[in-house]
């Protein structure tokens, strides 16, 4: 059967693909922002994973407000991107886990998850800036995007949030394959870019709960979305996908690496790569 290896969650501001593509790795503004992947660059050359799992958002790429699902995974053999308008390069695609997809489509159909099933979909910077963040060199894994929604409410909650993880990594885990699989969560934490409350962050509530993902994974759970705008910001509920891939690593984790940087565009940057135990 595949094994879980672990879980990475990062940040995924615009920014830093422009940042990546003018090679301002070394500038003070972004040094220790990259810096902070070093460590997490070591652990995956050590535990090398064959398929990465991420849970993203999109961001009007490849859904818009006018049909928006709340859960949707990828079935393609290939994932394209495109010109977002942010000016960042747009990368080869990135080569699906066809087979590990339709698993976990029928594993959530079976634990009566409504999801939409994608055998065409374009990724946005939500995944192509971790994966290269992560694999600065290229990406060396196969992929199964989901999406979650958290742009057009109502939003899924926190709790069936940690559900859909929970059930994704239990469909990882009985997959007859022996692949590795890390999963990733991207976005957050805590920011919010437009309103009254333009450029608020909330360092005190994100390090509780990069804590939390370590020693205590369901305490988001017990905030509405409501109060998780109101504690992180409009955009800051992006935390969503850090809560499904803690959920997906079953049991306890290590924590080998985070960081936290403020600020990156008006953003809460964050990191964290955590081992199964």
């Amino acid at each position: 059967m595949a094994k879980i290896i672990g879980g990475l969650t990062t940040s995924h501001v615009p920014a830093i693909g422009g940042a990546l593509a003018r090679g301002a790795q070394q500038e003070p503004y972004w040094k220790p922002f990259f810096d902070g992947y070093l460590p997490v660059h070591r652990w995956l050359e050590d535990v090398r994973p064959d398929v990465a799992v991420v849970f993203y958002n999109d961001h009007g790429l490849n859904f818009f407000l006018d049909k928006m699902p709340t859960f949707a995974v990828g079935a393609a053999p290939e994932y394209h991107n495109a010109d977002e308008g942010w000016g960042i390069p747009t990368l080869p695609p990135f080569k699906g886990e066809t087979g590990l997809s339709w698993h976990i489509i029928e594993h959530l159909v079976d634990r009566e998850f409504d999801i939409t099933t994608c055998q065409e979909m374009l990724v946005d910077h939500a995944v192509t800036l971790p994966l290269k963040l992560f694999w600065p060199e290229g990406c060396p894994v196969t992929i199964v995007p989901i999406c979650i929604n958290t742009v057009q409410f109502p939003l899924p909650s926190a709790k069936r949030c940690f559900a859909l993880g929970q059930a994704v990594g239990e469909a990882v885990a009985n997959w007859d394959s022996d692949k590795r699989v890390v999963v990733i969560g991207t976005g957050g934490l805590s920011h919010q870019l437009d309103g009254e409350r333009a450029g608020f962050m909330n360092k005190r509530f994100d390090l509780k709960f990069m804590d939390s993902l370590v020693s205590d994974p369901e305490w988001a759970t017990q905030y509405s979305i409501h109060e998780l705008v109101e504690k992180t910001g409009t955009q800051g509920v992006e935390l969503l996908m850090w809560l499904a891939t803690r959920a997906a690593v079953p049991g306890a984790v290590r924590k080998v690496h985070a960081n936290y940087h403020i600020p990156i565009s008006n953003t809460a940057t964050g990191l964290m790569a955590l081992e199964a135990i």
